[in-house]
């Protein structure tokens, strides 16, 4: 296949058009997909958006599709994929030829991978949840590197869209406690649908410090930071008592975080644990391959209503408007932004 396809090129600090670039071409060994839509990432996607990416840092490694790049601009990203293979390479199975799949793939039209790296879609599981797959892959994350254990009580800062998933995982466990820290209302009403017991606004969270049980120091036993804001980790180290964990999923990019480590925190022995999606806990490594934990997250989205954290579809022709909408300072935000292909 020769021609153009449209891609979307983050071209400076908030600033994104949709390009046309030539085609990628089929290699014997590889598939070529059409997308249908593709997930917008509020995290990651935002910090390139704002150019709070760390200087001369490379995109993850561990995705082929981008073979070393750097968070430079212009730039092609994205990893949330969804479309049909239209065309496949002499050396590729025709079975492929139809299927719907999942790639960790810049935004773009049509784009081409090896099978290996992309993923089969069961019938059961609707476009738009299969979007937000990174999405339930980055909360099992979590919940392994966290490791929660019977009776323990255990908060989440943050319910975005990734932190929703963390929740509705939790939920799962035998916790005496599950506690989500987010400031807007609608998110902790989302919240405490999937398994919440106690929802707190920011100004809350220093009551979770405060708690007591019988016989027990106070604080949780585990926190998980996941929304992007700096400040919050501080409530989180302070939320945990004794030998308490707290797990840093967020990725700060260049926002500095200031801590109060002065108090309690030394005598207390809290640990401070960061969480990336990209890699696992030492001790899980062994059986907890990528392979393993992105079929797990595919197994768990059929039961989590991912479709329903899709707020807002917004037309590929026009997606710097999906960029202004996560970018909005004031309001609700969007929860997930999806980005839709024309047939």
């Amino acid at each position: 296949m020769s021609g153009t396809r449209r891609a979307l090129v983050f071209t400076g600090p908030r600033s994104v058009a949709v390009h046309e670039r030539p085609a990628p071409t089929l290699a014997t060994d590889e598939l070529r997909v059409q997308t249908t839509c593709s997930g917008v990432s509020a995290g990651t996607e935002l910090l390139v958006y704002r150019d709070q990416v760390p200087g001369e840092m490379s995109v993850d490694a561990t995705l082929p599709a981008f073979d070393g790049d750097q968070f430079e601009y212009p730039l092609t990203y994205g990893y949330a994929a969804v479309g049909r293979v239209t065309d496949t390479g002499a050396d590729v199975d025709d079975d492929w030829l139809g299927r719907r799949v999942f790639g960790f793939h810049p935004h773009a039209e049509t784009f081409c991978a090896r099978p290996e790296s992309v993923v089969r879609l069961p019938d059961g599981l609707s476009t738009a949840a299969a979007a937000t797959l990174p999405t339930v892959e980055t909360a099992v994350t979590l919940v392994l590197d966290t490791a929660p254990r019977l009776g323990e009580r255990v908060a989440v800062f943050g319910a975005g869209v990734v932190g929703l998933a963390t929740v509705a995982l939790l939920s799962a466990f035998p916790l005496s406690e599950l506690a989500v820290v987010e400031p807007q209302p609608e998110r902790r009403d989302r919240a405490a649908a999937l398994g919440a017991d106690t929802t707190l606004t920011p100004s809350e969270a220093g009551t979770l410090a405060e708690r007591r049980r019988a016989d027990e120091a106070s604080g949780l036993d585990a926190a998980v930071e996941i929304s992007g804001n700096p400040a919050a980790l501080d409530d989180a180290v302070a939320a945990v008592g004794y030998d308490g964990r707290v797990t840093v999923g967020s990725w700060y990019g260049e926002k500095r975080a200031d801590l109060n480590l002065g108090g309690d925190y030394h005598r207390s022995r809290i640990a401070i644990e960061s969480s990336q999606v990209s890699t696992v806990d030492p001790a899980l490594r062994g059986r907890w391959s990528t392979d393993r934990r992105l079929q797990t997250a595919v197994d768990r989205a059929r039961d989590l209503p991912l479709s329903e954290f899709v707020t807002h579809r917004v037309p590929f022709a026009e997606a710097p408007r999906a960029y202004e909408l996560l970018d909005e300072p004031d309001g609700e935000r969007p929860l997930q932004v999806l980005l839709e292909y024309e047939d």
